[in-house]
């Protein structure tokens, strides 16, 4: 230890053993700032500070004994070391006080065990200190949006819950309205997620002056908003829906010269506790609602009505599986691939890629997985695209091994459904045993909530196959934030941190606290960590300096083609 600084706090009515003590820590290696007091008073004024790194108390001066400076500072809310030095203090009493809270008791005639206990108990201060900081952003991470600010969809979901739960026929109603942004994805692609992220960080703040004081705004995911309009009729709602839509409507973002306006479609349902029996069913009325707004012409507001809505969403969807089924009989998917980097050299030689699933239409033109994925997951066919995605990835990645001697690493996604089938299983096993590939070669990415959601049946699945070598990374990290406890039920060896928190980063002191957080904790845990959408080279910097493993973003390699004979975009 070397100067370390020292704001003391002693309480002491002796000048003599004050200076004893203030020379004991300057021969230990500290460099002490001594405040001493005698009274009471003048303790309950001192302990105003907020800053004091230790407190010192003799056991018993005139009118003031150590159980009263504990109580005192107890009291304060410091959470500070506290070591009682006393010239005659009793074995019973000073176990007591240990009891109540102080940190450690020492004899006037042993200074010389001073110094190791304030090292000791400031070492464990700062670990409380770190653990109490990293709860707090994990409990604010549990309610809030990390990019807005906002409510996340775990508090509307919640107050829904609440409201429902009064089932009286004279309560009165709710209106839940939900708000799905038009041409969001045109900012997105031309400029990027950055300024989609900026633009809505400011529709966020402009929509939170348009709402009741009593009323909840959160974001539900994506470029998409909830508004529950407590004890509120149709045509109040309607106003305030209206209003919400014409301030979209008028919004300009600008970024980088570029000019955009964006509208909105918002779905509008009316609820009570004994017209909905839960929360899902009310959530999911309002973004069917949502949706008819689209289909009508997007720019607008429409009220649930069953019958109808029931009518648009089973057409949209019956024709998103009829184009599935189709891609899936002719072929019609393809891989793309995404290098991720390793930070911790600039040797390439280990290359590491992650395969992405793309869908070509009738007409050839290429769809992303978030238009086609959640249709796929509803009806029950991610686990055919899951194979398709399996088979296709090995026979690449063997057609790139082959024009190069590096070994290299392949991630490949599996969706949740998947981690319950056994026929994903009896795929790889047989991709494994029909081909040259090297089972420590792939690792397959499971999100966080998918893995929680089946935990059980994850944790077979992933122990089967690291048996046969296979790696697993748990995909999107923090953005369910279910617990950081399931790390130790689930057998993966990468964390990869959930983009939403890296883009920011730099900017927003709360993600850069996640940031670092999930890193340590997923060393502490012996994984290595991946920071997904990096996207700047400062991030990337950043991300070196707090010791992460691996990078990936546009910052890295912008998804390309992924070269096979089987591969279709090649053909497209």
């Amino acid at each position: 230890m070397i100067n370390q600084y020292l704001n003391v706090l002693i309480v002491e009515d002796s000048e003599d053993d004050t200076f004893l003590l203030e020379r004991e820590l300057k021969r230990g290696g500290f460099v002490p700032s001594v405040t001493r007091v005698v009274k009471e008073k003048d303790l309950a004024v001192a302990l105003r500070d907020p800053n004091w790194d230790i407190v010192i108390s003799d056991h018993n001066i005139p009118g003031l004994s150590s159980g009263v400076v504990l109580e005192l500072v107890q009291a304060s809310g410091l959470d500070v070391p506290f070591i009682i030095v006393s010239g005659s203090i009793g074995e019973d009493i000073a176990v007591s006080a240990m009891r109540t809270g102080a940190h450690d008791y020492i004899m006037k005639d042993n200074l010389v065990r001073l110094v190791p206990a304030i090292t000791r108990e400031l070492r464990e201060a700062e670990t409380r200190r770190a653990h109490k900081k990293a709860q707090e952003v994990i409990h604010h991470l549990a309610y809030h949006d990390s990019l807005t600010g906002l409510s996340n969809r775990h508090v509307i979901e919640d107050r829904i819950n609440q409201l429902l739960a009064d089932i009286s026929q004279d309560q009165p109603s709710h209106i839940l309205l939900y708000i799905d942004l038009d041409q969001f994805k045109i900012i997105n692609d031309t400029s990027g997620h950055i300024a989609g992220d900026e633009l809505l960080k400011q529709l966020a703040r402009m929509l939170k002056g348009l709402i009741r004081t009593d009323d909840v705004l959160s974001r539900l995911g994506g470029d998409e908003f909830g508004v529950l309009l407590r004890s509120c009729g149709i045509k109040q709602a309607e106003s305030i829906a209206k209003n919400i839509l014409a301030v979209i409507q008028d919004f300009k973002f600008v970024w980088d010269t570029k000019t955009f306006t964006v509208g909105a479609s918002i779905g509008l349902v009316e609820f009570t506790g004994y017209m909905y029996k839960d929360m899902a069913s009310v959530l999911s009325a309002a973004d069917m609602a949502c949706y008819a707004a689209k289909d009508l012409g997007r720019n607008r507001i429409h009220i649930y009505s069953e019958e109808e809505v029931n009518i648009l969403r089973r057409q949209g969807e019956m024709l998103w599986v009829s184009t599935i089924n189709d891609a899936l009989e002719k072929n019609r998917f393809c891989l793309y691939q995404q290098k991720i980097a390793s930070l911790a050299s600039t040797d390439d030689e280990d290359y590491q890629i992650e395969f992405l699933v793309r869908m070509l239409d009738h007409a050839g033109e290429l769809i992303l997985p978030g238009a086609f994925i959640p249709a796929a997951e509803r009806y029950n066919l991610m686990n055919q695209i899951d194979c398709w995605v399996i088979k296709n990835a090995f026979a690449a990645f063997i057609g790139m091994q082959e024009l190069t001697d590096s070994p290299g690493m392949a991630f490949i996604n599996l969706s949740g459904v998947s981690l319950c089938d056994e026929n994903t299983l009896a795929v790889i096993k047989h991709e494994l045993e029909n081909t040259s590939i090297k089972p420590e070669q792939i690792c397959f990415e499971v999100t966080e909530t998918a893995a929680i959601a089946n935990l059980s049946s994850a944790v077979t699945f992933i122990d089967e196959l690291k048996q046969l070598g296979f790696q697993f990374a748990l995909d999107d990290f923090g953005v369910g934030l279910s617990s950081f406890s399931y790390l130790k039920s689930l057998p993966v060896d990468y964390l990869k941190v959930d983009g939403g928190f890296i883009r920011d980063m730099l900017s927003d002191p709360m993600d850069a606290a996640i940031v670092e957080s999930i890193n340590k904790i997923g060393h502490v845990a012996g994984l290595k960590t991946i920071a997904e959408f990096v996207e700047s080279e400062a991030i990337n910097i950043r991300l070196k300096e707090l010791g992460f493993d691996l990078a990936q973003g546009y910052a890295i390699h912008i998804p390309e083609e992924a070269i096979s004979p089987t591969n279709t975009c090649v053909l497209a």
